[in-house]
């Protein structure tokens, strides 16, 4: 998206022996070697998470961000889990399980929404992130 309008587009690249590549749509492409400067990177400087389907770094990667806005280690900042064919299991597990052992509150569930509507998603960062000051 960010390609197409003519904004700087800035993909953090992971060193694997397979599956990431990068983007032909980055103007700007910094590889990393180490999953944690990744994601201290994505959390240092990002207003908000889109997160798509994906596997285990994905994974990774929501619930580090989750967890350091939940506990106050980092600034709150807005989570969209897109998709909700590909999430709702999930979903139903933190609210069925984790929520009911009380592992999670209330309040850690409004740290994220679901959606299958990508200007739902956009207005949810944009609200938010307005809401906390972050832009």
């Amino acid at each position: 998206g960010a390609a197409e309008a003519d904004s700087l587009s800035v993909g953090l690249n992971i060193e694997l022996p397979h599956e990431q590549t990068p983007n032909p749509y980055q103007n700007l492409s910094l590889d990393f070697r180490y999953f944690f400067v990744r994601k201290i990177m994505f959390v240092k400087y990002s207003i908000g998470y889109i997160i798509f389907p994906g596997g285990f770094g994905t994974l990774d990667e929501m619930f580090e961000a989750l967890t350091l806005s939940q506990t106050g280690k980092t600034k709150h900042f807005p989570v969209v889990l897109y998709g909700w064919e590909y999430w709702g299991g999930l979903l139903d597990w933190i609210q069925n399980t984790m929520l009911r052992e009380t592992c999670v509150s209330d309040e850690d569930l409004a740290l994220f929404q679901v959606t299958d509507d990508p200007s739902e998603a956009a207005n949810f960062i944009i609200y938010k992130a307005q809401e906390l000051g972050l832009i």
